[in-house]
């Protein structure tokens, strides 16, 4: 093996130890890159037994996602089981303001460690990894420390970099999955989260991501951002450049709820919402 094999492997071998330091768990599971590598790893270190994947299943949560959780949990051998929260019934989290986050992941981890309690697991296990602890727009990790919630990825220092190689090195079909947050993240700050919205938002993305197809365009990255007085579709940068004026684009965000609403079509920007908040803060 070549040097950077080698210190892959070695970053595995330091998680599997984290985990098995760890004991018995059940994760908080989305499906995506870092819950799945969790989830793999406590299947490796602790057995299918030791690991139970539970998913928070509400509005919030993507169509399709759910799906391709379950099928990536089989895949592995771990009992998967889904959790129904109910994120819009807490005051904090319909504000939407910069801590809704943390609204969310307490409403989250609150259900899905009642539900690891009646299936015999004390501890319940985050994807947080060594990236989001260092992101001071993460405020859902705070409700985790509080919680006593087990953070192995961040124990072992492991970041998204680092996440996405070893879940390659372990031949994992999430190593390249694009990050997929809670529909929410793409509503603008100040704006109350409704079912309405979420819908409409998972409708759009949907729509879009056919209209590109159609039209013989690729795009890793997509959101459907709900400004409120406009939206706004933001692709890779070279899909953004051949989108715009892309007349079934725009069919298809007005026909799953934006109606005639302003819309933008821009480069994607991981977190744009955040700095855009930023940025209005900065300049009162």
């Amino acid at each position: 093996m070549n040097s950077r094999s080698d210190e892959v492997q070695g970053k595995a071998t330091a998680l599997l130890a984290t985990v098995r330091e760890t004991g018995p768990f059940a994760v908080a599971y989305s499906g995506g890159a870092d819950s799945a590598l969790v989830l793999a790893a406590g299947v490796r270190a602790l057995g299918p037994a030791g690991v139970l994947a539970l998913t928070a299943d509400s509005e919030s949560l993507a169509a399709g996602e759910l799906a391709g959780a379950r099928a990536l949990a089989e895949s592995l051998g771990a009992v998967h089981l889904t959790a129904r929260t109910e994120e819009l019934s807490v005051p904090g989290y319909q504000a939407n303001g910069r801590d809704r986050c943390y609204f969310c992941k307490s409403e989250v981890l609150d259900t899905i460690a009642a539900v690891a309690r009646e299936h015999g697991f004390e501890q319940v296990a985050t994807g947080t990894n060594a990236d989001d602890a260092a992101d001071p727009f993460r405020p859902g990790i705070r409700a985790g420390r509080e919680r006593g919630i087990r953070t192995p990825l961040l124990d072992t220092g492991l970041t998204k970099a680092d996440v996405r190689a070893v879940s390659r090195l372990w031949t994992l079909p999430t190593w390249d999955k694009p990050a997929t947050p809670c529909l929410a993240s793409r509503i603008r700050y100040g704006i109350p989260v409704t079912s309405h919205r979420l819908t409409r938002i998972d409708r759009a993305e949907k729509a879009v991501r056919e209209a590109l197809e159609r039209a013989g365009l690729r795009s890793e990255q997509l959101r459907v951002r709900d400004l409120g007085d406009a939206v706004r579709v933001e692709l890779d940068n070279a899909a953004a450049g051949e989108a715009v004026g892309l007349a079934a684009l725009a069919e298809a965000v007005a026909g799953a709820g934006f109606g005639a609403l302003p819309l933008v079509v821009d480069a994607f920007a991981s977190g744009r919402l955040n700095h855009e908040r930023e940025a209005a803060d900065g300049g009162r």
